[in-house]
């Protein structure tokens, strides 16, 4: 689809706290490793995340995302009773229900109004909530829409660990589990509106989306617990990315290296970042990657990518940006923004 009346008027985040090293998370397994013959180092090694983040425990996702989007908010200087939609888009939530927007909803004093809810599609939310609130606020039923992000890691990977810890722990249960220690803690906000009500000249122009959900069990995850063939996931990956990115060069206006300035994509590692560069034929340049610190954040990793570019000045008015989603299951956007 293509938007002619969407801006995307602020964006910003959150960073969890404590800094959490892949050397310590590996001193935690240390004798599970040797046992499994595994070197000391491998973590980094394999994914290129040197560190990820934790928030305080007992920490909700709605009190993360909460905290972007107060953030986003108070930068637009906009009234929040003119919110007309707001989407969580968390992989992480509060409780089975009721939905965690309920409570951001609350938490920002939005008006009742406001239509809220949870919008979930693994690492791919953020994006797909883009996509929902873009469609409203083209179709003038909206002026304002309101998505936010909080994911938080440290219960899955402390359950994790334990779990890795066991004498019994065999070298396919350690494969399977190893992606789970990746992951990483975040929250993102953006604020959509109409070009009617926008001061910022950010546009977004459309998007496309394809699915490959013939491959819905190479990542399987649980609040304490994810199974991943990394491998497999990763093969699939690149091949459902590389046929969305043909069907943009298709669809959407000016979708080249050559003219896409900067890329924010969602990103799991490094290698999976080089796998799909080489596939798509980027320019490792352009990609704002922040997986070395950060680790995989699921849906806020786009977001947060696009908002440390901008502070960076990685991105100028007029510059076309790439924003590249995928989320396990699996599924694949690609969006196109002038900045």
């Amino acid at each position: 689809m293509l938007f002619q009346n969407v801006a995307i008027e602020a964006l910003g985040y959150e960073l969890a706290p404590h800094r959490i090293s892949s050397a310590w998370l590996e001193d935690q397994i240390s004798e599970t490793m040797e046992r499994l013959g595994v070197p000391k180092g491998r973590l980094e090694q394999l994914s290129g995340i040197q560190e990820r983040r934790f928030w305080e425990a007992g920490t909700r996702p709605s009190a993360t995302a909460t905290l972007a989007g107060a953030k986003v908010l108070a930068a637009a200087e906009v009234d929040p009773g003119r919110i007309g939609l707001l989407l969580n888009t968390s992989v992480c939530q509060d409780f089975l229900e009721p939905s965690t927007a309920c409570f951001v909803h609350r938490s920002l004093g939005l008006a009742p109004k406001a239509i809220n809810y949870d919008l979930r599609n693994a690492c791919l939310g953020f994006l797909n909530g883009m996509h929902v609130a873009a469609m409203m606020i083209e179709l003038g039923e909206i002026e304002y829409a309101l998505i936010v992000n909080g994911e938080g890691s440290q219960e899955i990977v402390t359950a994790t660990l334990e779990r890795l810890k066991r004498p019994e722990t065999s070298a396919i249960e350690f494969r399977d589990n190893f992606a789970a220690l990746t992951l990483g803690s975040g929250a993102a906000a953006m604020l959509l509106a109409h070009r009617s009500v926008a001061r910022s000249p950010h546009r977004l122009n459309g998007l496309v989306s394809l699915a490959a959900t013939e491959h819905n069990e190479l990542c399987i995850g649980n609040p304490d617990y994810m199974k991943t063939d990394a491998s497999a996931l990763l093969v699939a990956g690149v091949k459902l990315a590389t046929e969305t990115w043909a069907r943009a060069q298709e669809r959407l206006p000016n979708w080249s290296d050559e003219q896409i300035a900067l890329y924010a994509p969602h990103q799991v590692s490094g290698r999976h970042m080089a796998a799909v560069s080489e596939a798509l034929g980027l320019t490792p340049a352009k990609l704002a990657l922040n997986f070395q610190v950060l680790g995989n954040i699921g849906p806020a990793a786009l977001p947060i990518s696009l908002a440390q570019a901008a502070e960076a000045g990685r991105i100028k008015a007029g510059d076309h940006v790439g924003l590249l989603g995928i989320g396990s299951g699996i599924n694949c956007s690609m969006m196109s923004v002038t900045w």
